[in-house]
């Protein structure tokens, strides 16, 4: 059997298992007066990072032996570096978990290069809602609908070739034939807002229609964003534009999409690594279920403008497995439309050298003044940070330092900072 025929017939017999591993010692045992590192596979700022952080602060309490739960940002290759991470190197203790892109649950079928992983080892222990992806412009009066992206070229920030906002551009114009340029490199979808409002780039596709409504309601509503498609299985009952499976040219090409495009269904998911103990895939599961209807967890949702329709992992498992199970032919042509090509047009890395003229207590918000302007910064823990020419964290910035520093556009994530 090739490759995906191997993982299908796999899939099958993995639905709704996630291979945990036989029971091990009481979860309670394993967690008490433990740390989890909760592994993000997104930057800071975006809705994946809040639902990740908010999880975090409330689900301790409903497992055994309530540990510390710890969130660390492990951004990178559209969510593939965090994901072979927690596949290959985290705990099997039960002491590693993720919050990631759902776009991880089906790049190894589509042939992402650098997805070896197969994502039913995983186990999913559940996501904070279902999800319909919406692709939209931002002041582009000239598009009006979807069907002038037919005629004319739209620039599209995206944060990786792999993950929903440099994938489903392709994909979009692979079946319906729009001219969709996606631009790579933006770190997270934060960095694409800002590019948006810059003028950098036109629009975003792959951007989750409940994050769009907690983030930019004031945008929607005065039409400086327009959302010109939704992809997913099936339309949000709150959204007008059209469905993308509806405007598939034959029943192949739709059965195809629905491939691709089932991904979306899974929202914001959260993992444990594989091979983690059954009981202890039990315990995080239970928990779970439990943090979705703590009322502190949702005034918490409710308070950041979040939407809640939460998935088990239960299900989310059998949504993957019946991805895998699809015929051979489909997922071929699946495979084609998401395959990246050859033209990567990455983002302009924009390089700036100045003295820190402000500065926040932790680190993680400076301006500096360069050639009598102010650039805004933010500082991640994965920005890449030195002082005299030695590694340093974040907190070891003073004001008055002058520094080096490449990020995307003012106010968006330091990529490097050489500081002296």
């Amino acid at each position: 059997m090739n490759r995906f025929q191997t993982i299908s017939v796999f899939a099958l017999a993995a639905l709704g298992a996630g291979l945990s591993q036989p029971a091990g010692a009481a979860p309670e045992d394993v967690l008490k007066g433990k740390n989890v590192n909760m592994f993000i596979s997104s930057g800071a700022g975006g809705t994946n990072d809040t639902f990740a952080r908010l999880i975090a602060d409330h689900m301790a309490r409903h497992l055994p032996g309530q540990p510390n739960i710890l969130p660390k940002n492990l951004p990178g290759a559209g969510g593939l570096k965090a994901a072979k991470f927690l596949y290959t190197q985290a705990s099997r203790e039960g002491l590693s978990m993720g919050v990631v892109q759902r776009s991880i649950a089906a790049q190894p079928l589509l042939g992402i290069k650098g997805a070896d992983f197969n994502p039913l080892e995983f186990n999913w222990i559940g996501s904070t809602a279902s999800e319909v992806s919406a692709g939209v412009v931002w002041n582009a009066p000239e598009i009006k609908s979807i069907q002038d992206a037919l005629q004319n070229e739209v620039l599209i920030g995206s944060s990786g070739v792999g993950n929903d906002t440099g994938a489903f551009p392709r994909v979009v114009n692979y079946f319906l034939g729009t001219k969709l340029r996606p631009i790579h490199g933006y770190i997270s979808g934060t960095d694409i807002i800002l590019a948006m409002e810059r003028g950098e780039v036109k629009g975003r596709f792959g951007w989750s229609w409940g994050s769009v409504k907690s983030r930019e309601p004031k945008r929607l509503k005065d039409g400086t964003i327009k959302v010109l498609l939704q992809m997913g299985i099936k339309k949000a009952p709150d959204l007008d534009a059209p469905l993308v499976l509806d405007l598939a040219k034959n029943e192949q090409d739709r059965k195809a999409m629905e491939v691709i495009f089932a991904q979306v269904t899974i929202g914001w998911p959260s993992l444990l690594p594989p091979k983690v103990p059954a009981d202890m895939v039990k315990a995080y599961r239970d928990a779970y279920k439990a943090t979705m209807k703590d009322p502190k967890f949702v005034k918490g949702a409710k308070d950041r403008r979040l939407d809640l329709d939460p998935l088990s992992g239960e299900e989310i498992q059998s949504i993957i497995a019946n991805i895998y199970a699809s015929p051979p032919e489909v997922v071929t042509l699946a495979r084609k439309a998401y395959s990246p090509g050859g033209n990567i047009e990455m983002a302009k890395i924009l390089k700036v050298k100045g003295p820190i003229a402000k500065i926040n207590k932790k680190g993680s918000k400076l301006t500096m003044t360069v050639d009598g302007k102010k650039v805004d910064a933010r500082v991640a823990g994965r920005t890449k940070i030195t002082i005299a020419g030695k590694k340093a964290e974040r907190k070891a910035l003073k004001a008055g330092m002058t520094c080096t520093m490449s990020l995307v556009a003012s106010g968006a994530v330091a990529q490097k900072m050489a500081c002296n």
